[in-house]
């Protein structure tokens, strides 16, 4: 994982009164802690990721309280389990990556949506949108407002966040109806502190079970329930929730002097704009704006009895939306015109139109907005302001005299999917140009320099799935690319299944690391090393047999020229039909997590250590550099030749060498290279390794005397 947080797991277990200090994905725990729930399931990934680490971590205290854990196979396993609050009186919550894991989730959540819940369902989603994000850019609401189900976006801090999830149960409950609370990057991480109440052990848990299962046919979703469905979404459950949210006033208002301005705000932007309000002088440091804010902690459904109040009277307000479409603007706008209210609706006129509303695109749209709305010697006064706060951008392009580059992500040092790259890059020489189908996770970093490698990207383990449009059209085998965790969540029926069954003839590698690495390199069924409570792992060769491939090889990761053999004969065997090659080869940084403290109390026992790392002999390095273009390793670097009758630099190894080897490999599969060296380093040495250390430097040191004393007699 990320981090283990067994340390503040403690935090967990603070009672009515006590004061937590934390994160914002601890502060979630907590509040799910507090509001009774009976299950708690998710699949791992970012902003969210931890929350899984976090519930793992909490086991014991978990099952001391009779609560169920699961870590889902998929966010669509997640969302099923929900079905549990549809007959029965109990609360239960999932977690995952918003918006490509609900997409996973969405034939579950829409069934759920339709019967509807008896007990609080809650939806816990990491809103990645924006710079920070490392999916599509998507937004959660359109699914909301598609499916009927209610949207929480709470204010990022740990007070709001706390409240907005026992919130969330409250509303959940009062309108049957599952709840959505979508956490930013920002939300998840922010740190602060709240005061506590104590955990409610649930009504019904493992230690309290449900004694008698229950039928009702009108929560099945077959005609004619649907249609009834339908018809409560609309005009049962929706109102429900509409009185429930005005009743426990969800939604909050901040008074401002300036009473014919105003702000619209999604709770979740509420920082943002109180930070770029402080930086204009229209507010505080305790947040108190000069202009009237209405923070929408519940996004959708929108209250329009609270939206006229808030406007009336006022001139125009500012509708901050990130992302498109411009859903909430458009509603404002509709509601106020209905209503015949002549208050001006600003919004993507003074913002961007997509995008992540940044410090500096606050700054600009709120000084925009206040020109606009009539305070036009004020408003550009702000504007200049907010020129100037944001110009440090122009003053760095003048002295730096060009842009910065762009900087993508890539493989971490050691990773053992780089050196699969390299062997698919150097095949490619002699069979041109492949069309590879490549899939989510670490391994989707391929596609960037120096390999360049993956054609589409599709979903997460439908790298071969989504080879099967483009494969007999090709003249030659196409190459897909999956993970172990994309194996497991979807890739193997998918992909695997749906190969065989259809007689693809194609080549699927499937890098085995042993973990959902890409999300903090957190368990799959076939990780090596299970929790406690979960010892047995399964096989993917033995899933792969049991449907029937038969050509199968598994190669060690970090063997480059042995990958690269096994490509070419799985491209040039005349066998039809699917072939797999599982690459293997453990995560680097799990490795490295899992080694060094065995390596740290070794050393301190005393105890003999061997490091690996290898070295690139200056003299003899050419400058070829084959070794940085075929792997692309963070250690290896350039550095001036020594030797003053040669310009081209050399390559070097710096100190975030893992010993992996792949440098040397890569350099070796593409062409000689007798500049790579291999080197042991020996802590707390033996007596003999001692002796001999000693006799090697004086047979070294008279050798290279004698050189220097031949070196100085004239011809």
């Amino acid at each position: 994982m990320e981090r283990s947080f067994a340390r503040e797991v403690g935090n967990l277990s603070l009672g009515a009164g006590q004061v937590f200090h934390g994160e914002g994905i601890l502060a979630v725990t907590k509040a799910l802690l507090q509001s009774g729930v009976s299950y708690i399931g998710g699949y791992q990934g970012a902003p969210v990721s931890h929350l899984i680490d976090v519930l793992g971590d909490a086991q014991g205290l978990l099952q001391e309280l009779g609560i169920y854990f699961e870590n889902s196979a998929s966010e669509a396993g997640a969302a099923a389990m929900l079905g549990a609050s549809i007959h029965y009186p109990v609360r239960g919550a999932v977690t995952w990556k918003s918006t490509v894991g609900t997409n996973v989730a969405s034939d579950a959540l829409s069934n759920l949506a339709s019967a509807g819940v008896t007990g609080g369902a809650l939806i816990i989603l990491g809103e990645d949108y924006g710079d920070g994000s490392s999916i599509i850019q998507e937004r959660t609401h359109a699914f909301a407002m598609k499916s009927q189900i209610w949207l929480m976006d709470p204010r990022p801090n740990l007070t709001s966040i706390v409240d907005a999830v026992e919130q969330a149960f409250e509303l959940s409950e009062a309108s049957q109806t599952p709840v959505m609370m979508q956490l930013r990057i920002r939300a998840c991480h922010v740190h602060g502190s709240f005061v506590c109440k104590d955990n409610v052990a649930p009504q019904v848990s493992t230690r309290l079970g449900l004694r008698d299962g229950k039928f009702d046919y009108a929560k099945i979703n077959l005609p004619p329930s649907t249609y009834e469905h339908e018809r409560q979404k609309v005009q049962v459950r929706w109102p429900a929730a509409l009185e429930h949210i005005r009743r426990a006033r969800l939604n909050e208002h901040f008074p401002g002097a300036r009473a014919n301005l105003g702000l619209v705000v999604p709770g979740g932007l509420y920082n943002g704009v109180i930070r770029a309000l402080q930086q204009l002088g229209l507010a505080d440091v305790f947040g108190a704006s000069e202009v009237p804010i209405y923070v929408l902690n519940v996004v959708y459904p929108l209250v329009p009895e609270e939206l006229q109040a808030f406007c009336q009277g006022k001139d125009a307000v500012l509708v901050v939306e990130e992302g498109q479409p411009d859903y909430i603007e458009e509603a404002l706008n509709a509601l106020l015109r209905k209503a015949g209210a002549a208050t001006r609706v600003h919004g993507k006129d003074v913002f961007p139109l997509a995008g992540e509303y940044t410090g500096e695109v606050m700054l600009r749209g709120l000084a925009d907005y206040l020109r606009q709305a009539g305070l036009a010697r004020e408003g550009e006064r702000l504007h200049q302001a907010a020129g100037a706060l944001t110009g440090y951008k122009r003053a760095a392009l003048q002295a730096l005299g060009e842009p910065v580059p762009n900087r993508p992500p890539g493989f971490c040092v050691g990773c053992p999917e780089r050196p699969v790259f390299s062997a698919i890059k150097l095949a490619q020489q002699q069979l041109g140009p492949l069309h590879v189908s490549a899939d989510i996770g670490c391994h989707t970093f391929g596609t960037l320099a120096p390999f360049n490698i993956g054609s589409t990207v599709l979903g997460y383990g439908l790298g071969l799935a989504s080879s099967s449009g483009i494969a007999p059209l090709m003249q030659k085998r196409v190459v897909s690319v999956m993970g172990d965790g994309g194996f497991w969540h979807n890739g193997f029926t998918s992909g695997v299944v749906n190969a065989m069954y259809n007689g693809q003839d194609s080549v699927l590698v499937i890098l085995k690391n042993g973990y959902t690495s890409a999300t903090g390199t957190q368990a799959i069924p076939s990780s090596p090393s299970q929790p406690a409570a979960k010892p047995l792992t399964l096989d993917i060769e033995a899933a792969l047999r049991g449907v029937g491939v038969k050509w199968l090889r598994k190669v060690p990761s970090y063997q480059v020229a042995d990958m690269r053999r096994t490509l070419d004969e799985a491209m040039s065997t005349p066998e039809g039909g699917l072939k797999v090659i599982i690459a293997d080869g453990e995560c680097q940084l799990e490795r490295q997590r899992r080694l060094k403290p065995l390596t740290a109390r070794k050393l301190k026992n005393g105890e003999r250590v061997v490091r690996t790392r290898f070295g690139i002999d200056e003299d003899v390095c050419t400058g070829d550099h084959s070794c940085i273009r075929l792997s692309g390793c963070p250690s290896l670097s350039i550095k001036p030749n020594p030797s003053a009758l040669r310009t081209d630099p050399v390559a070097t190894v710096n100190q975030g060498c893992v010993g992996c080897g792949l440098c040397g490999e890569v350099a070796h599969a593409a062409q000689l290279c007798p500049s790579f060296f291999k080197a042991e380093v020996v802590q707390n040495p033996t007596a003999w390794e001692r002796r001999a250390d000693r006799w090697r430097r004086r047979i070294i040191g008279a050798l290279a005397g004698r050189a220097r004393g031949i070196e100085g007699v004239a011809p």
